[in-house]
């Protein structure tokens, strides 16, 4: 049991079932509940405003159909009523917990600047890490040589030793799906820690943290807290 108490529950882009998904509110209600972190989409606006949004639009969850990309931070604001929070305001609102930034679509240097930009203003370096592909987190690396991050990998293959040299990330984050023991066994053999997305059952909660997982991001934060405290 000592185990599966260790395992890191971060939810994922807060309590989405109790709360509109990235919002302020879904932040809190998810760390009321028993998140150790909290697992964000990050993009910019416009004007370079990094801001908590999944999609590449506002139609899915503010019923806008403009993209963020050709929208400023004010206007998003307008549009949204202030629903979508800038990273500065969520980071604000999380107090002391960690935070885990998932940058979305095409990330060059310009993003992870202003990203890395936003957490050091908030003077949450301590506390923030990245998640993304191999091109985001290059990009990161670049503009923060002492990130903390989670290299998202989608094949059964593992990276190449090059580009772990390059990335240097802590964590391989990987579908919950693909973890097998083998994986995880090859993951820690590396000195590397594993995390997963997203499980939100209980057997595959189960499954992962009975594989030895480090990390399990989910919808259903609350049920993971249970499980791992042997409830």
């Amino acid at each position: 049991m000592g185990a599966m108490q260790t395992v890191t529950a971060v939810a994922h882009r807060g309590d989405p079932y109790r709360f509109r998904e990235n919002t302020i509110d879904s932040l809190r209600s998810a760390l009321d509940r028993g998140a150790d972190a909290v697992e964000v989409d990050v993009r910019l606006t416009r004007d370079g405003v990094p801001v908590l949004l999944h999609d590449d639009t506002l139609r899915r969850l503010w019923r806008h159909d403009r993209p963020l990309a050709a929208l400023s931070a004010e206007e998003v604001r307008g549009l949204t009523a202030g629903g979508v929070p800038t990273l500065a305001q969520a980071l604000a609102a999380t107090g002391d917990s960690r935070v885990l930034l998932d940058l979305c679509g095409r990330v060059g240097r310009r993003t992870a600047d202003r990203v890395v930009d936003a957490v050091r203003q908030s003077g949450a370096e301590d506390r923030v890490y990245y998640c993304a592909g191999a091109e985001a987190m290059l990009a990161v690396r670049a503009a923060d040589p002492a990130a903390e991050i989670a290299l998202t990998w989608t094949s059964l293959a593992p990276p190449r030793p090059a580009l772990l040299d390059a990335v240097r990330p802590r964590w391989l984050n990987y579908r919950f799906s693909l973890v097998s023991r083998d994986l995880a066994a090859r993951v820690h053999h590396d000195g590397r820690l594993l995390s997963v997305w997203t499980p939100d059952t209980r057997r595959a909660m189960t499954r992962l943290l009975d594989l030895g997982v480090d990390s399990i991001t989910t919808n259903r934060v609350a049920a993971l807290h249970t499980l791992r405290n042997g409830a």
